[in-house]
């Protein structure tokens, strides 16, 4: 499977200027990576190829790569971060989770606080959660005027074709899971009173909501995967093979940046150390 990465990107990915069709896209994806021992290991693997691949990127210092990831509440956001990027050293890769909005950025343009947080070059930047709360709870929750939503789309193309032209490469993610094991998931918080402080009331104000989120999702998906940013529908049902999958990705995009060591002007031989 490693080196196929692009069969698993190509069985996940929403092609520019096709329907998303996100009903009909399983949340298990058991065909991908059909067995959870071979499935761990690879992960394992991949986690520590992506911190060498991090290490050549900081070295380098002339590109970034972003990774979004979108889901649903439960999805496995942090999930995700904690075992595609765990491994990595903490020098080169910087976490930004977008939660409500504060008095300054709303005083800005929705995009402001977005900006500030790409990440500078030789970083790996991941967003949990992104701007696509602006066209998702924007408008499920009807928070902004339904013109300017319409207008958010393209202007979120704009930015990104802007940074993809301006050396950051883009991954987005959609973690996509199911109704019912949404369900299972905010039970689990309720039962284990370690995971209480996970659990939030308004998740299942969000989650009468489903098929709104549902609907505005698939509206992301068809308008803003792009040739210089699409969108992977990522089987989410599974933890370990939702992170298996985006690793492989992760690693594979890594691998095609091929980011080089520095070349220094001087010979290890010159030097003594005594």
């Amino acid at each position: 499977m490693a080196d196929d990465w692009k069969t698993l990107d190509a069985a996940v990915r929403v092609e520019p200027g096709s329907k998303s069709e996100l009903g009909k896209r399983d949340p298990v994806g058991d065909q991908l990576v059909p067995d959870k021992d071979e499935g761990k290991a690879l992960l394992e693997q991949y986690a520590k190829e992506i911190d060498v691949l991090q290490d050549r990127l900081w070295s380098e210092g002339e590109r970034s790569l972003l990774v979004v990831l979108q889901g649903i509440d439960t999805a496995g956001k942090d999930g995700t971060i904690s075992g595609v990027f765990g491994t990595c050293g903490p020098l080169g890769v910087v976490v930004t989770a977008f939660g409500r909005p504060t008095e300054l950025e709303l005083a800005h343009d929705y995009l402001w606080r977005v900006h500030q947080a790409v990440p500078k070059r030789g970083m790996i930047g991941v967003f949990n959660r992104s701007h696509y709360e602006d066209v998702l709870v924007a408008k499920v929750r009807e928070l902004a005027p339904a013109e300017a939503i319409e207008q958010r789309y393209e202007q979120i193309n704009a930015f990104e074709r802007h940074l993809s032209e301006n050396n950051v490469t883009i991954l987005k993610f959609m973690l996509h899971i199911s109704k019912d094991e949404q369900r299972e998931r905010l039970q689990a918080r309720l039962d284990d009173p370690a995971k209480h402080w996970k659990f939030n009331a308004g998740d299942l104000e969000d989650r009468k909501l489903w098929d709104k989120f549902a609907c505005a999702y698939e509206t992301v998906l068809d308008r803003c995967s792009t040739e210089h940013a699409p969108w992977r529908v990522i089987p989410s049902d599974k933890k370990w093979r939702r992170n298996v999958l985006i690793a492989a990705i992760v690693r594979g995009t890594l691998e095609d940046m091929n980011p080089q060591y520095p070349k220094v002007d001087w010979k290890p031989e010159d030097f003594k150390i005594v």
